[in-house]
C-alpha cells in the first residue's frame, strides 16, 4: 500500500524557475497514491505548459478563475472542498504577498481563501527577495494563521546568485506531504532538540571543541517530524542540511545554546538534548589571535551550565531525553545520568576507536529510563533515529 493512497492533493504552481520541478512533485505524489489535481497562475503558464502538469496528473489543469465550464458550479468553491491539502509549489514572492493580505484576483488566491483544509507552501525566489523585510512580513503573517512553510533551501539559484530561496526539492516535499497527512503518533506534539557541538572561542581563530558531527541529531530530527511532531532544532556549527519541516535556530557556544533552548522549551512537550555541548570554555577570550611565543599556554576553563540538568528542573519540566557518549561503561554512566539529572531517558553508547558515534553513519545505543532499559544494535543512524523515536513515543505516552 502507497502511503498516500486515497488522499487528495491540489498542487498550486505560481509564477517562478522553480515551476519546472513542479512536474517531479506531481509525478512523486502521484506515485505514493495520491490523487493529484493542479491549479496554476497566468504566471506561471510562462515557465511550465499546463500539458506537462495534465499528463502527469491525469487531470485537466485549471488556471481561470472565470471559467464558464467549471464556475457555473462555483469550481473554485469544489476544488477546495475537494482537496485534503492544498500545496503551493513554487510559491512566489507575489504570491505570498497577495495571500497575507487575503485577495482573491485569481483561480488560486480565491481557492486558498476558500478553503478548509491545511495549506502549505514552498518558496521560491531570488535569496534577496527572501530576505528582504516586506516578505519575511507576509512569512509571519501566513505561519500565524497556521499556514505551513516548507522551506526554502540555501544554494546557487538560477541568477547567479547564491544563499536561501531555492524551492525544497519534491523529494523532502512528498515526505512532508506523507507527514501532513500521516496521522503519527507524535501528531500534535512539539519536541525541542538540539544537535552538533558547540564552539567555545579562545581567541578569534581557535576554540574548544569536539568531534560530534550532528548526524544523529538531524537523523532523530527527521524521524521526529516523520512521527508527526512540530520540531525546532537548535544546533551547533554543523555542514547538514536542515530536515523538511523542521525550524531551525543555528548557534556557536554553549552559552548561546543555553539561551536558545531556554526561550523555546516553555513550549515544547519533549525535549531531547542530543547536542554534544563542551563541558567547559576558555574563562577569558583573546582579542587577537595568539602568537606562537611561548613554549607552553595555559588556558584556564570554566565550567559551562548543565542545560539538560536546568531543563529537567523547570518547575514544569517537559518530558525530557538526554544523550551520554563515553568511552567505557556507557549502561552505569547513563543511568546515573538519569538519576541525579532526574531526566526521563538517557540513550547511551560507546564512542571513539571502532565503537561508532561521533563522525561516522552508523552507531549503536543503549536507552534506559525508569524500571527499564533497551539496547539498539549498530545500525545506519537514520534507522536507528527511527527506532529511538519509537522508544521515546512509548514513554513519553505511559507519563502523559
Amino acid at each position: 500500500m502507497s502511503r498516500l493512497d486515497g488522499k487528495r492533493i491540489l498542487v498550486g504552481v505560481t509564477g517562478g524557475i522553480a515551476a519546472y520541478k513542479s512536474a517531479e512533485l506531481v509525478r512523486l505524489l502521484g506515485k505514493q497514491g495520491a490523487e493529484v489535481r493542479v491549479v496554476m497562475t497566468a504566471a506561471a503558464g510562462e515557465f511550465i505548459t499546463p500539458m506537462t502538469l495534465q499528463a502527469l496528473s491525469g487531470y485537466p489543469v485549471r488556471q481561470s478563475l472565470f471559467d464558464q465550464a467549471h464556475e457555473a458550479a462555483m469550481g473554485h468553491i469544489e476544488l477546495a472542498r475537494w482537496a485534503d491539502l492544498i500545496l503551493i509549489a513554487p510559491a512566489s514572492a507575489d504570491f505570498m504577498a497577495r495571500l497575507a493580505q487575503g485577495m482573491a484576483d485569481d483561480l488560486l488566491t480565491t481557492l486558498c481563501l476558500a478553503r478548509t483544509v491545511p495549506l502549505a507552501i514552498a518558496p521560491a525566489m531570488n535569496q534577496a527577495m527572501w530576505a528582504n523585510p516586506a516578505t519575511q512580513a507576509n512569512l509571519a503573517t501566513l505561519q500565524s494563521r497556521g499556514i505551513d512553510c516548507w522551506g526554502p533551501d540555501a544554494g546557487s539559484q538560477a541568477c547567479g546568485e547564491v544563499g536561501p530561496g531555492r524551492m525544497l526539492e519534491p523529494e523532502a516535499q512528498t515526505e512532508l506531504v506523507i507527514a501532513r497527512l500521516s496521522a503519527g503518533p507524535l501528531q500534535g506534539v512539539k519536541v525541542l532538540l538540539t544537535a552538533g557541538p558547540t564552539r567555545e572561542p579562545i581567541d578569534p581563530v581557535r576554540y574548544v571543541g569536539n568531534r560530534s558531527s550532528g548526524k544523529m541529531g538531524f537523523s532523530l530530527a527527521r524521524a521526529l517530524r516523520e512521527a508527526g511532531a512540530d520540531v525546532s532544532l537548535v544546533s551547533g556549527p554543523v555542514s547538514l542540511a536542515t530536515p523538511a519541516g523542521v525550524k531551525r535556530t543555528d548557534v556557536e557556544t554553549a552559552l548561546q545554546m543555553r539561551q536558545a533552548v531556554l526561550e523555546q522549551v516553555v513550549e515544547c512537550d519533549i525535549f531531547v538534548a542530543c547536542a554534544a555541548v563542551a563541558d567547559y570554555r576558555p574563562r577569558e577570550v583573546a582579542g587577537q589571535k595568539i602568537k606562537k611565543q611561548q613554549e607552553q599556554l595555559e588556558i584556564r576553563l570554566e565550567r559551562n551550565p548543565d542545560i539538560l540538568a536546568e531543563v529537567a528542573a523547570l518547575e514544569s519540566p517537559p518530558f525530557t531525553v538526554g544523550f551520554a557518549a563515553e568511552t567505557d561503561k556507557p549502561i552505569e554512566y547513563a543511568q546515573q545520568k538519569r538519576k541525579n539529572k532526574r531526566v526521563n531517558m538517557v540513550a547511551a553508547n560507546l564512542v571513539g576507536a571502532e565503537q561508532g558515534g561521533f563522525e561516522r553513519d552508523e552507531n549503536a545505543l543503549t536507552v534506559v529510563w525508569e524500571g527499564g532499559q533497551q539496547a539498539l544494535p549498530m545500525s545506519d543512524k537514520g534507522e536507528l533515529a527511527k527506532r529511538l523515536v519509537e522508544l521515546i513515543v512509548e514513554q513519553y505516552e505511559q507519563n502523559n
